[in-house]
């Protein structure tokens, strides 16, 4: 027997221990490596099925078209703006990242930056330590009954929405994604264009991504129509704001304050807004929490981990996103599927021509491509090829597999089910009780009800009395226990299907004994899962 390889991570930058520990307690063999350069990246990377990274790595297509295993890279974060994700998907890699781990960190660091701003915190403590007392100087603003301009409504947005709202603030936004339903929820009047909106805020604050629409977004125009004394946040990504004609509106005294988290280019050490003393500064600090590392170490963890056992990927950016109400629905079938994959294959024993999915009931309207990816796992399995949502067209082309899916909003009296046809072989599955635990609802036809263990046996025969008997016989006699059992039938050809569940190892002389002992015997098949 092929001892079967440890899949290998490697981490390139200092990831939570809580998140290392995941990683090993599955299995996998994890190495951290954390001063590798970039040549020593490329020379490394060959070895390894995941990635993990920070925002430090480049993870570039020189790095990726190296990676000959690499299924997963994972960003221990928010932004991928360091990954070439375009040279990722074109060789089926999965690129996540953890988009929640830092949003209570970062949501916070906007509430300290925005009162150290209004409140000229930095100045008097600066003032304190050279020995002075000066009261006067270091007046400052409440953020009470002010109006906050929020630019992006996303979950980090939102955050900074409630904090503000408990600060008595006045709560206005624009985010052209936001549905006016979730402004309401959040206290927030929404405005359909950033004209509009800039002159009514005494705080405006940034929560977008790194875009071509948003980069550059504020600049002369948009600080000219601002209110004087208006104070700005960002700890989002580094360019929304004008950095150079930012500085000459503090200079100019328009501009109240400016705190800024993020820059174009990291590390910066010099920008025209260090010589302002009302311009607060801090080293990209929005996810430099201990909550924000471990959530983030934790969350990467298992979404690689989840990515290697060909798993749904919540965070995948280069898969289509899925809606959440979707997700929680699709995301419990897709080991449902690669159980289905795994018992075709067993089966047939040959790899399929022809792949047919059906989504029923709830699942209807479901993005099919993770489910037809869970069952190409199972069906590819044994021949150790790891297939994802991202790389699944491709396997199925690279194996001869033709595919095609459809939906049916009846699932045959449950509330959803998934039905393959391999070949001319077909077996439906539906998850069961809270557990959402697996069970096979129909195999070649035959209506049963059973939920597979690791080990089981099918038998196909011509009903007739005595042959439950005869086979719980035989498997009594060689220490095989039947644990569970279901009969399906077929009336018109007088046909009966026995699925059982058994435990103990069943060699081929308990599998002889068995087909000479059922006389008519149209199949027999032991599958272990």
């Amino acid at each position: 027997m092929v001892a079967v390889m440890a899949k290998k991570v490697l981490v390139t930058e200092k990831l939570a221990e809580a998140g290392l520990d995941i990683l090993r307690s599955k299995g996998y063999e994890v190495d951290v490596l954390l001063e590798l350069d970039p040549e020593g990246l490329v020379d490394a990377i060959p070895a390894y099925d995941a990635l993990i990274v920070r925002s430090a790595t480049k993870v570039t297509r020189e790095v990726i078209e190296a990676a000959a295993n690499l299924r997963v890279i994972g960003r221990a974060g928010v932004g991928i703006d360091n990954v070439d994700v375009e040279a990722a998907t074109e060789r089926g890699v999965i690129v996540c990242n953890a988009p929640t781990s830092n949003i209570v960190s970062a949501a916070e660091q906007t509430m300290c930056l925005m009162l150290a701003c209004a409140r000229k915190t930095p100045q008097a403590v600066a003032s304190m330590k050279d020995g002075k007392w000066e009261r006067s100087k270091f007046s400052g603003t409440e953020l009470f009954e002010k109006t906050l301009a929020i630019f992006g409504l996303g979950r980090v947005g939102g955050l900074v929405a409630e904090r503000a709202r408990a600060f008595g603030m006045n709560l206005i936004g624009y985010d052209p994604y936001c549905s006016p339903e979730r402004a309401e929820q959040l206290g927030v009047e929404l405005y359909d264009n950033v004209d509009d909106i800039v002159p009514l805020a005494d705080f405006i604050t940034v929560h977008l991504p790194k875009t071509k629409e948003t980069i550059g977004m504020f600049g002369p125009a948009q600080y000219a129509a601002m209110k004087d004394g208006v104070i700005l946040v960002n700890t989002a990504r580094g360019g929304i704001y004008n950095i150079e004609s930012l500085a000459d509106f503090v200079a100019a005294g328009k501009i109240g304050g400016a705190a800024i988290d993020v820059y174009e280019a990291e590390p910066c050490t010099e920008s025209p807004l260090h010589e302002f003393d009302n311009v607060i500064l801090t080293p990209h600090l929005g996810a430099s929490t201990k909550e924000a590392q471990t959530r983030a170490g934790i969350q990467i963890a298992e979404y690689v981990s989840a990515g290697l056992e060909g798993s749904i990927v919540p965070t995948a950016v280069n898969m289509a996103l899925v809606p959440p109400e979707i997700m929680d629905a699709v995301g419990p079938y897709v080991p449902a599927c690669q159980l289905m994959g795994s018992m075709l294959a067993q089966i047939d024993g040959d790899i399929p021509q022809y792949l047919k999915l059906t989504a029923a009931g709830s699942l209807a309207g479901a993005d099919p491509s993770i489910l037809v990816a869970g069952t190409l796992g199972g069906i590819l399995s044994y021949k150790n090829v790891a297939v994802t949502p991202v790389n699944a067209e491709a396997v199925a082309k690279r194996h001869g597999i033709k595919v095609e899916t459809q939906s049916r909003p009846d699932a045959q009296g449950y509330a959803s089910a998934v039905s393959v046809v391999a070949d001319g072989t077909e077996i439906s599955c539906t998850l069961a009780d809270t557990a959402q635990v697996p069970r096979i609802v129909s195999l070649f036809g035959y209506q049963i009800d059973i939920a597979p263990a690791s080990q089981s046996l099918i038998f196909e025969y011509v009903d007739a009395p005595g042959k439950i008997g005869t086979i719980g016989t035989i498997l009594g006699s060689a220490g095989i226990n039947i644990t569970t059992m279901q009969v399906g039938m077929k009336e018109k050809e007088k046909n009966a299907l026995v699925y059982m569940n058994v435990e103990g190892d069943v060699d081929d002389a308990i599998m002889g004994k068995l087909r000479e002992g059922l006389g008519e015997l149209k199949n027999l098949w032991y599958v272990k899962l």
